[in-house]
Order: C-alpha cells, then sequence, then structure tokens
C-alpha cells in the first residue's frame, strides 16, 4: 500500500509499506475512505514529539471500511462502515473504567504515534470493538471525519473541562479547527458572551459564522486590553487555550476572571512560565487533558441530527496520494485560508 511516512523532523514521504496484517484477534484492517490532517500532525513533523519515530505512517484520524476483523472482534464485519477514534480504548482497564481512555493501558493515542496510523490505504485499529463506530448507511462521511478528533478534543478538553455555564464570558484562544470545535460545542450551554482571539482576519470571520460574540485580532492590538474593556475589568469565566505556545497559554492567563477556568487543549511543544506571583490569589483552576473521546456517542447524535454542522470547517479537498500537498495548504493556512482538508482515497 501507499503512506505518509515521518523520517524525522522536516522529513515525510508518500511511499510504499506493507499493508497492515491482523496482529491480534481484536484487531480489524480498515481501508481508509477519507482522512484528514491535524494541528498536532504539524507538531510531529516539527519534531515536538520525540516517541514519533523514523518510518512511522501519520495519522489519527479517518473514515473507512472494515476489510478484515480477528477472530474476538463481535461489533463489525467486513464491509461495515467506521469512524476510526483517534483514541484507542481497551474497555478492561482500570483508566478506561474511569473514562480515562486516552491513557488506556494498552491503548491511548497511538495511531500515527506509536503505531503506523491513518493516512494511508489501510490501517491496523487494536481494540476495534472499542475503537470504532457504526456509521448508517446515509450518513455524510465528510462530516464524520470531525468526530475522529476536532470534535471531541474541543468539546472535551476546552467546554467541559473549562465548565462552560449558562451566563458565562468565555474567550477562545486561538481560531483553528480545534478551537472552532470549542466554538461550535461550548454553544450546548449557552454562554453570554463567546470571544474568539486570533491573529488571522479569515478565521475570526469564520468565527463569527459560527457563533463568537466578539472577536479579536491579537496582532492588531493588546488583546488583554481588549478583552478586560468587554469584561468591564473582571476578565472571563473561562479561556479556552487552542494553540499550544507560551504567548496564547500566557494571554489566558492574563485575561482570567478570579475563580474562573483555564482549560488547555494546545500541544505544547515547548515549556510556558506559569506567573504564579500574579495568579496564585485569583481562585483559578487550570486544567489539561488529552481527549478521551468519551462524548463521541453523544457527539455522533448532534451531527446526524445537525444540530451542529462540523462539515462546514472542511475548506480543501485533496486525493490521499496528494497528502504532500495537503500538508503545504495546511501548514500554510493563513495564506490558503485553510482549517480542515479532506483526503480521499480513491484507490
Amino acid at each position: 500500500m501507499k503512506a505518509l511516512v515521518y523520517h524525522g523532523p522536516g522529513k515525510k514521504a508518500w511511499e510504499e509499506k506493507d499493508q497492515p496484517q491482523i496482529m491480534r484477534p481484536t484487531d480489524a484492517i480498515v481501508k481508509i475512505i477519507m482522512t484528514t490532517i491535524c494541528g498536532t500532525d504539524l507538531h510531529i513533523m516539527k519534531g515536538d514529539l520525540p516517541a514519533v519515530t523514523d518510518g512511522r505512517v501519520i495519522g489519527h484520524e479517518g473514515v473507512g471500511i472494515v476489510e478484515e476483523t480477528g477472530t474476538a472482534v463481535s461489533n463489525f464485519k467486513k464491509g461495515d462502515h467506521v469512524i476510526i477514534s483517534c483514541i484507542t480504548s481497551c474497555g478492561k482497564c482500570d483508566y478506561c473504567k474511569k473514562g480515562m481512555y486516552s491513557h488506556c493501558s494498552d491503548g491511548g493515542w497511538i495511531l500515527g504515534n506509536l503505531i503506523d496510523g491513518t493516512q494511508a490505504e489501510y490501517v491496523r485499529i487494536p481494540h476495534a470493538d472499542n475503537s470504532l463506530y457504526p456509521i448508517p448507511a446515509d450518513a455524510d462521511e465528510e462530516a464524520l471525519v470531525m468526530l475522529s478528533d476536532i470534535l471531541p478534543t474541543g468539546f472535551e478538553c476546552g467546554v467541559l473541562n473549562g465548565q462552560v455555564k449558562p451566563g458565562d464570558t468565555v474567550a477562545i484562544v486561538g481560531a483553528g479547527p480545534v478551537g472552532l470545535a470549542a466554538l461550535l460545542t461550548a454553544q450546548f450551554f449557552t454562554p453570554s458572551e463567546l470571544i474568539v482571539i486570533d491573529m488571522d482576519d479569515n478565521r475570526l470571520d469564520v468565527a463569527r459564522k459560527f457563533g463568537a460574540t466578539k472577536t479579536i485580532n491579537s496582532a492588531k492590538g493588546n488583546a488583554t486590553e481588549q478583552v478586560m474593556a468587554l469584561t468591564d475589568g473582571k476578565g472571563v469565566d473561562v479561556a479556552i487555550e487552542a494553540v499550544g505556545i507560551e504567548p496564547t497559554f500566557q494571554l489566558c492567563t492574563e485575561i482570567i476572571g478570579a475563580g474562573g477556568h483555564i482549560a488547555n487543549i494546545g500541544v505544547h511543544g515547548k515549556s510556558v512560565t506559569l506567573h504564579m506571583e500574579t495568579l496564585w490569589s485569583k481562585n483559578i483552576t487550570i486544567t489539561t487533558r488529552l481527549v478521551d473521546t468519551v462524548t463521541t456517542p453523544l457527539l455522533f447524535k448532534t451531527v446526524i441530527s445537525e444540530k451542529i454542522e462540523p462539515k462546514k470547517l472542511i475548506t480543501h479537498h485533496f486525493r490521499l496520494d496528494q497528502v504532500i500537498e495537503a500538508y503545504e495548504t495546511f501548514g500554510n493556512d493563513a495564506k490558503e485560508k485553510a482549517l480542515k482538508v479532506i483526503l480521499t482515497n480513491k484507490s
């Protein structure tokens, strides 16, 4: 088969790989129909995640068709259309029983990280019964790709960890796909204000269309001062960090109000400074999380019923064999006005 293979920081190639085989009775082999590129994949390409080694097939999102199942797989059969979860879950270990699938003792985020991933013609899915979701025959599969990762990530790591409540003032720092997913799902809880902060006017335009009540371009003025002016000097109830760099994390700590919640979503490849000299007395909570995908069934219902429309996040389409070109587009998001790209396997 062909796959996108990582060869160290800044090095990747679309090349031949052995087609995956069943290794355990709980495995399934899935033929990729559609996949996409995540901001985390860009972190990998920069060398921010050293656990990803030379020769790894990248990618952890997608929908596909079951090609083969191990003898212990009972929920799926050859020919089933499925959503591939970015998180692999055995469903049996102590962490899984707590709903912390991301820390599964025999899974977690392994696709495109510790084992070969989804930016390929085929992928092996361990613990298939707990790590795949069936797709109804008439469903829009492009929209359902967003359920692999960004929708549960924005919802769980941002909205739920931030404890968004009715009437809250919420700031989302970063209007990329995951920040916009947090924006979409925060509206489940009817906050009074949804302030989105970014340096890209195009993304801020999209945020307004998706429900942002205020937008701030942090490249065109002091974002902290603007947020404080909007909140009568009190700061926000919830600040969601959706980028993964020090300036955006620091902005969250500057705009958070007393008793507020800072919910970190971003993948941080470098350390950030925590200014306890200004935060120690503010009664704030700072949360971190790797998505567990425990809310995928709930979000699936909202997408199928069109209560939210994540397909609007898709801006570009490529064939799977154009993945190198797709990375160039996704990596130059401001110039290309890119959010999510869809890669379709035509083979």
